[in-house]
Parts: C-alpha cells; structure tokens; sequence
C-alpha cells in the first residue's frame, strides 16, 4: 500500500460536523475518506476494507472510547496508522497503543494532515 493520494482515512467522531470537517480536511489533502460515527461502526468498515492506512479518531465517544478503538486496531491491524484526538482529554504516559498519536482539539489542519503523514510513513515502512 503506497502513501499519497491512493491512501485511504477512516475518519470516526461522533460528533457529525467536528467529523465532515475532519473528513474535508483530509480530502483536500488528497486522502480518500471513509467516516465512522463510533468504535463498532469503526471496525466494521476495518474489518471490511483492506485499504485503509490511517485513523484519525476522536476520544470521547459512546460506547467504545477512541483509546479503546486506537487499541483494537492496533492489536488486530497493526499497520494500521493511529492519530487520537480530544478536546479535553489529554492521554498520559501508556494510554495511547505504541505508534498512536494525539493531537489535541482544536488543531491546525496542517498539523493534523503532518502528523498523519508521519504516522503513516513509519508504519509503512516496514
């Protein structure tokens, strides 16, 4: 799977505007998208699709929290790029899956769009 504009981002927030924002961002950035609503919908649409190479999840959802998914996919699907976000919750030492990231909200879409880049150009190097 190459990065660039062939990459695929599944964006997953609960929140339907924070998510269609989040969602055009990535695109103008020249990603595909696919959007989640929450942790379960987020790993149905994994389990899937095999072209997904980031996620880009919020933390404070119902049911499955974004820690909770960024673990899930880690163990299941550990090429897989992880960038968590949140408002108000800031993950302290251990929270985050090793190669997770966080940015907290609200960010720049640039620096959103960079550090999934560099996630997804870690992970893809191996």
């Amino acid at each position: 799977m190459g990065i660039g504009s062939s990459a695929a981002v599944l964006v997953v927030e609960d929140e339907p505007l924070v998510r269609t924002m989040a969602a055009e961002i990535i695109m103008d950035a020249g990603y595909r998208v696919f959007e989640a609503c929450d942790g379960s919908d987020a790993l149905t649409i994994l389990e899937g699709r095999d072209d997904i190479a980031a996620v880009f999840t919020d933390i404070e959802m119902p049911g499955m929290s974004g820690l909770d998914l960024a673990a899930s996919i880690r163990g299941q699907w550990p090429t897989i790029a992880v960038l968590v976000t949140s408002g108000r919750i800031r993950p302290g030492a251990g929270m985050l899956p090793e190669g997770a990231d966080f940015i907290p909200k609200p960010y720049m879409p640039s620096d959103m769009i960079a550090r999934i880049a560099a996630l997804m150009g870690a992970d893809q190097s191996e």
